[in-house]
């Protein structure tokens, strides 16, 4: 007898990112409750399954959702607010004051729903997002149905937020144990950066995050800049004094990384800390390049992500993926470097281990959630298909992803989102505009 299940997902192709990093032909994807309970050829599928809802997407390639690992959601309302500046002008002179006006829970909510939009129709399902107000992120999470891992902000001196790094860890802890059983959120702490956060303040970060276990997101070593600050001010590289406050473990993302010695990487294998490469927002800020294969090479994870849309200036993983390959190439003088199946990895299952979710989802494999993007293969672009790894990396084509799930939950469907009220957010986005351009 068929087993009944909610949804049979048929495809074309099928990539997995298991631990084979299986590429299939023709098979289905069984989801139950929220799970993949089986993955079959579709020749099989229908007498095996007897489903609620039958999809059959037999011009598509599946593969596990996207996992966008920085961010600053909200950020999506200051989208070409301020280009062409470098990182501490456009910080100093720009964003910051920018977001002393604007920045509320009303201004985060907006700006995360107008950013999970975006990220839903180009394939992403989880996200890990640094900034004011997490609370605002985490309702619309849970509104909208999708994965976030929220870093909240800790800096030495007052924001929109709170006052400063003590009133800021407490609101920290109080929304860890808030959201430490939620299916959809996580949360951590996000100190902004080694010159933005004092000694103390780092060590209190550590003494608690060993205690709920919930990571710590840190921008680090992002310019050359920033290194040389810290030899002059500490005597020492950022990454000497995270390890020596006891910021560094296996659950930390350490994000940019564009200046990087063999030192670092030392003390990135020993911790077993994440790096999280943003390749557009590092080349747009002009930042630095980091050294993506070197790293990889020497066993430490790297994630992908793209960072906030005021330097980006959008939240295109797929786009991402490209930049991220093609750089890599450039800087290590090696075609062969960050081949396509790793870029790949990187923004899928990679990126599930640097916010510690892989144990469910970052791949296709039975029993994780139905975290699931279809890209859609019929446009010219498309056109003769030899491989699907790369053609996803190397063409263009985040404007053909039609579907995506989370959790069994179908978030959009042939391309239109089912749970945002896309003209609503339209709206809303062009209000925001007035009232920042009227400033």
């Amino acid at each position: 007898m068929s087993q009944p299940i909610d949804t049979l997902i048929q495809c074309r192709w099928l990539i997995t990112m298991d631990s084979k990093r299986r590429v299939l032909e023709h098979h289905s994807i069984a989801v139950k409750d929220g799970k993949i309970t089986a993955i079959v050829p579709n020749s099989e599928a229908e007498d095996l399954y007897q489903a609620n809802e039958c999809i059959k997407l037999e011009q598509h390639i599946a593969l596990p959702g996207l996992v966008n690992t920085h961010g600053h959601l909200a950020m999506s309302l200051l989208r070409g607010y301020a280009d062409d500046y470098p990182l501490h002008d456009w910080l100093n002179d720009h964003i910051w004051p920018a977001e002393g006006k604007f920045v509320s829970h009303e201004f985060v909510a907006d700006g995360a729903r107008l950013a999970m939009a975006e990220m839903i129709r180009g394939g992403t399902t989880a996200f890990s997002d640094n900034y004011f107000f997490p609370e605002a992120v985490a309702e619309v999470c849970a509104e909208v149905g999708m994965r976030g891992s929220l870093y909240s902000p800790i800096l030495n001196f007052p924001t929109a937020w709170g006052s400063g790094p003590e009133e800021t860890i407490a609101k920290s802890c109080k929304l860890i144990e808030q959201y430490q059983e939620h299916a959809l959120v996580n949360i951590g702490f996000g100190p902004h950066a080694p010159y933005t956060v004092s000694n103390e303040a780092f060590s209190e970060i550590a003494k608690q995050e060993a205690k709920y276990q919930c990571g710590i997101m840190v921008h680090l070593q992002e310019t050359q800049k920033e290194v040389d600050d810290s030899i002059e001010q500490y005597g020492q590289r950022p990454t000497e004094r995270l390890q020596s406050l006891g910021v560094m473990n296996e659950r930390t993302q350490c994000v940019h990384m564009t200046a990087v010695s063999d030192e670092d990487i030392s003390i990135l294998q020993a911790s077993k800390s994440h790096v999280v490469h943003c390749p557009e927002s590092n080349l747009k800020l002009a930042s630095g390049f980091c050294p993506t294969e070197k790293l990889r090479q020497a066993g430490v994870n790297v994630s992908l992500g793209t960072d906030g849309a005021a330097s980006n200036n959008d939240l295109d993983m797929l786009s991402e993926m490209r930049t991220a390959s093609m750089l890599a190439k450039a800087v290590d003088n090696n075609a062969s470097a960050l081949n396509a199946m790793d870029s790949l990895a990187m923004a899928t299952i990679d990126g599930a281990k640097a916010l510690n979710i892989d144990s469910y989802t970052g791949s296709l494999e039975v029993g994780k959630a139905a975290d699931i993007t279809t890209v859609e293969l019929s446009a010219l672009n498309a056109l003769p298909m030899y491989d699907p790894v790369s053609y996803l990396v190397y063409t263009n084509c985040s404007h053909q992803v039609s579907d995506v799930w989370v959790s069994g939950e179908r978030l959009l469907a042939a391309g239109l989102l089912q749970t945002i009220d896309e003209q609503a957010l339209r709206d809303n986005a062009i209000e925001w505009q007035s009232k920042i351009s009227a400033d």
